[in-house]
């Protein structure tokens, strides 16, 4: 069946990724992707796929009500994939605006431009919200987040993702159109924007810099391998069921300070240094407000209707990441010169 579906966000790590699969994986689809190209969107994201067909960019913003109902009627939308977000936390406690304006008022105008240009037939297309597990807010006695765990946000970040997740139900609930969700834990991987743990720490070591941790380091997160999440995206798309909620995670629990240390010893041996030597770079800062202790998803649901589980352990994934940062260094010192410099300088130089 041909369809014509709109990723929002796609020039962002994981859109990427996912606009890379659908274009590669279903020529009959036309594959819009919309971004705003603000300072973690990157359309060299998409050499591979900037030539086909199949794709098509619109550069425009989700707060942009006529640029999205323009949007749809020239390219005849069917479905929406839904990625488009502001998702640094240290960002949002700096400008909780920003973080509104796009993840809840972005995505109500989304919804809106969805509505009315399906309005004859709701039922026939699909408004797919990826979200976070950041909307469950932390974890303290063991267990995991369910799709069924009472929403408790915790810093701006999560509330605007918690927000927009209550729009999109209300949505389906009220106006009866088809809609999916899907909660995610961290990923890593390829492409990653380097003002996340994982990239920053790669780059820094390479460089010699210090490597910032906040608190003692002992915060713990699931990881997830972005291909992995691109794959699942593609399950819940074609497979979910209407109205229902998937978690999506990566079975593997660590500890920040335990992440930090995996990436010194692999870049230590990848770099030929000494053992021990990028540990030197660990460096603690003050704990950034409102940390949460612990995320780790139950990705059961997924697993068992659809099919869908990693296909990597973290350590084969954190190899692969590695690898690609430093074959890719051209790429990473683009995006870390001008505004993202004085970004790290703002929020780590403490």
């Amino acid at each position: 069946m041909s369809k014509s579906i709109l990723i929002t966000g796609g020039a962002g790590f994981i859109g990427s990724h996912v606009i890379q699969l659908f274009v590669e994986k279903y020529p009959a689809y036309t594959i819009v992707n919309l971004d705003a190209l603000t300072y973690a969107g990157n359309l060299e994201n998409l050499k591979a796929v900037e030539g086909a067909s199949n794709y098509t960019f619109e550069k425009a913003d989700i707060q942009d009500e006529a640029a999205l109902k323009a949007i749809f009627e020239k390219h005849s939308i069917t479905d929406v994939i839904h990625l488009a977000a502001e998702s640094h936390v240290d960002r949002s406690i700096t400008d909780p605006l920003a973080f509104v304006k796009t993840n809840v008022f972005g995505t109500v105008n989304l919804l809106n431009a969805a509505k009315e240009f399906w309005k004859d037939n709701l039922s026939d297309h699909l408004f797919y919200h990826v979200s976070t597990d950041e909307v469950y807010g932390s974890l303290h006695d063991g267990g995991f987040f369910l799709e069924t765990t009472a929403y408790d946000p915790q810093s701006p970040y999560s509330a605007s993702k918690a927000s927009s997740d209550h729009f999109v139900r209300a949505y389906a609930n009220t106006y009866g159109m088809k809609t999916v969700i899907s909660n995610c834990s961290n990923n890593y991987g390829p492409n990653h924007f380097p003002e996340k743990l994982i990239p920053l720490c790669i780059h820094n070591i390479k460089n010699n810099k210090p490597l910032p941790v906040y608190g003692k380091g002992e915060n713990v997160r699931d990881w997830l391998f972005v291909k992995d999440h691109a794959r699942a995206i593609d399950t819940v798309f074609h497979q979910g069921r209407t109205g229902e909620t998937y978690n999506i995670g990566g079975f593997n629990e660590w500890k920040n300070i335990d992440i930090v240390k995996l990436l010194c010893a692999k870049m230590d041996e990848k770099l030929g240094r000494d053992a021990g030597t990028s540990e030197k770079l660990i460096t603690y800062v003050k704990d950034r407000a409102g940390h949460d202790l612990r995320y780790a998803i139950d990705a059961t649901k997924i697993q068992k209707e659809l099919g869908w589980e990693p296909s990597l352990q973290f350590e084969e994934g954190i190899e692969i990441t590695i690898d690609w940062f430093l074959a890719n260094q051209d790429w990473l010192d683009r995006i870390t010169s001008g505004a993202y410099q004085e970004y790290y300088d703002k929020h780590y130089n403490n």
